[in-house]
């Protein structure tokens, strides 16, 4: 919770990131308060008071993923919202010709996004997610300290500039 509230004023991608791993981690403790708590809250060195907080935060991240069925897969509809949020705004610098930079950051990216596109289930993705599922997929494989092929680290690099370009173009926009 405070860190999502710290990325979400600093960092949008990071913090879209970040709570996609909530809800793994909420997966991972069968949507379980009472696991979450005891399992996992309990090791962080935050006060009572705090942690009573992030008991509440967990508690309703979990009453929402049951609401919308995503207890199994998915994601939340605030998670949605902002992946929309950013494909929305995605769509509209590469309308403009105002940014060539973001322009040719993009057609850098592309033919990443159209390999990952075709090895994956999901054709309907958009081409913003598609670049978040290759983070976040690359950011397992290092969790689980498996191997990460050349290729696809030079991809995630590329991915990972088009996406930082995107996330100062959002901040650049909101204020």
């Amino acid at each position: 919770m405070f860190i999502s509230q710290k990325l979400r004023q600093e960092n949008i991608a990071e913090y879209l990131l970040y709570m996609w791993q909530v809800e793994d981690i909420i997966r991972a403790y069968d949507c379980s308060l009472t696991r979450i708590r005891k399992e996992y809250i309990s090791r962080f060195e935050y006060d009572e008071e705090q942690k009573e907080e992030l008991i509440d935060w967990y508690g309703n991240l979990i009453r929402m993923m049951n609401a919308e069925g995503c207890r199994e897969s998915g994601h939340l509809q605030i998670n949605k919202a902002t992946m929309q949020l950013l494909t929305d705004l995605h769509n509209e610098l590469l309308a403009s010709t105002k940014y060539p930079f973001y322009t040719s950051e993009y057609y850098k990216v592309l033919p990443f996004i159209v390999e990952l596109r075709n090895k994956g289930v999901d054709k309907s993705k958009s081409e913003v997610e598609t670049c978040f599922d290759a983070l976040y997929g690359v950011m397992l494989l290092r969790m689980s300290k498996k191997e990460v092929s050349t290729e696809t680290q030079h991809a995630v690099k590329e991915i990972t500039t088009f996406v930082g370009m995107l996330n100062d173009y959002y901040f650049k926009e909101k204020r």
